[in-house]
């Protein structure tokens, strides 16, 4: 009885074929294999680089590929033309896994890949299978003579080493596991584990990812990490970094490491933080991040909402829109008032924001306490507060998550149970507080 055998394609031989779409039109050629490591060895096919007629190279996602044949690959629907970059935990077979040396298991030593096969398995996933490899010369003259050259093919099982290291195995692993994690869920894992992985999981994360990762970590950890890298991309992560949390961060390190990465960030963004650095960690200069949304009066209602939908906007900053004359960069002209998320959907979409500013225009100066900003949040259910100077120009804002981070004790992270409500500030002042004011509205 014979067996099928399940359809199989060499990702060096399939470098340079064109790729048609459903009608039959070539749009692209092949240049690359994205591959995913998986557990146990394995790796699937994430997707395709192709090149498209401009020379750019995009992402062909695999499960927009119905067929994958000598000279030709099929393909469905439109492409996206957005230029490629890999994503955390992944390979290249052509960029990253060709020339790689691994080892045979059955103790002949070190071969060098030359292609790389991938087989359809019945869930329609394309995974690695076997590799084409040439032996590497060792031993005697004689045995030299015999392998010298020597290619063979064998399967994935019969090799180690081929996504790097077991630590850099590891690692890739690591970063694509937890890729669909949060940032705090992220930075919990990273404190678990010893210095030097920590580093090389940091190696794998974008910068963005680690960035925000790194806003969840203890002080101690995150100076680790940071002083644990190079020092370019240290200063590559602060740029990432929200404003206000990169201060708190470059307060933390070592004055020589400190202006060092300085020096390294975008002038823009190291500005932002010396400003901050000027004040008082546990006063709303300190905490503010220098980055709030900010609009001319005349700003539609419509452009306000476009701003607060964007993805990489945290949710306390989305809360609340401040109008200010120009110009619009902190410290922006006047701060003429504010307007809240709910009050924007309410409105009609043409409508200019300055004509539906919040009538409580309550503000904080950069150098008020933390119990003075967290009074003024209590009393005025607030998600975020405004900093101004003496002048109303707006400086930034505070928000919750800033607040809660400065009023729990410094090691809050590292403990299981809950947290007891001490700190910088007298919290039965604020209750008290808030209760008069309730009373006073009665």
């Amino acid at each position: 009885m014979s067996t099928t055998t399940p359809p199989r394609f060499y990702a060096a031989r399939l470098v340079g074929t064109t790729v048609f779409d459903p009608i039959g039109d070539a749009v692209a050629k092949v240049r690359d294999v994205v591959l995913l490591p998986q557990a146990r060895n394995s790796a699937r096919a994430v997707g395709l680089v192709v090149e498209v007629a401009v020379k750019r190279r995009v992402f062909l996602p695999i499960t927009r590929v119905t067929s994958i044949s000598p000279g030709q690959v099929i393909s469905t629907g439109v492409l996206n033309v957005r230029r490629f970059e890999k994503r955390t935990g992944e390979l290249l077979v052509i960029g990253d896994l060709l020339d790689r040396a691994v080892t045979l298991h059955d103790g002949s030593g070190e071969a060098t890949v030359l292609d790389i096969a991938l087989d359809q398995n019945r869930h329609r996933d394309w995974e690695v299978s076997r590799l084409h490899v040439r032996r590497r010369r060792r031993g005697s003259s004689l045995s030299r003579l015999v392998s010298r050259g020597q290619t063979l093919t064998v399967e994935l099982s019969e090799v180690a080493g081929l996504y790097g290291t077991q630590a850099e195995q590891s690692a890739h692993l690591l970063a694509a596991s937890y890729q669909d994690l949060n940032p705090a869920d992220l930075a919990e894992i990273i404190q678990e584990l010893d210095a030097k992985r920590r580093i090389e999981l940091a190696g794998e994360l974008s910068d963005e990812r680690l960035a925000d990762a790194l806003e969840e970590l203890p002080e101690d950890i995150r100076v680790e990490v940071v002083t644990g890298m190079d020092a370019t991309r240290a200063a590559d992560i602060l740029d990432a970094m929200d404003p206000d949390d990169a201060a708190d961060l470059v307060q933390e390190l070592p004055d020589q490491v400190a202006s060092q990465l300085l020096n390294l960030m975008e002038p823009e963004e190291a500005e932002d933080v010396r400003r901050l650095l000027a004040y008082d960690e546990y006063t709303a200069g300190g905490m503010m991040t220098t980055e709030p949304l900010v609009v001319a009066p005349e700003t539609p209602v419509a452009h306000c909402l476009a701003m607060i939908s964007r993805e990489a906007l945290h949710a306390a900053l989305a809360s609340t829109v401040h109008v200010c004359r120009s110009p619009l960069e902190t410290p922006t002209g006047k701060l003429l008032g504010i307007v809240h998320f709910q009050q924007l959907l309410r409105e009609r979409p043409d409508r200019p924001v300055g004509e539906i500013l919040d009538a409580d225009k309550v503000a904080v100066g950069p150098t008020a306490p933390l119990s003075e900003v967290t009074r003024e949040m209590a009393t005025y259910n607030l998600v975020s507060i405004p900093v101004i100077d003496e002048d109303g120009r707006l400086l930034g804002a505070v928000t919750v998550d800033d607040v809660l981070d400065h009023m729990l004790p410094d090691d809050w992270r590292e403990q299981d149970e809950p947290v007891p409500t001490t700190g910088q500030i007298d919290l039965s002042e604020i209750a008290r507080a808030t209760a008069r004011d309730a009373a006073k509205e009665e």
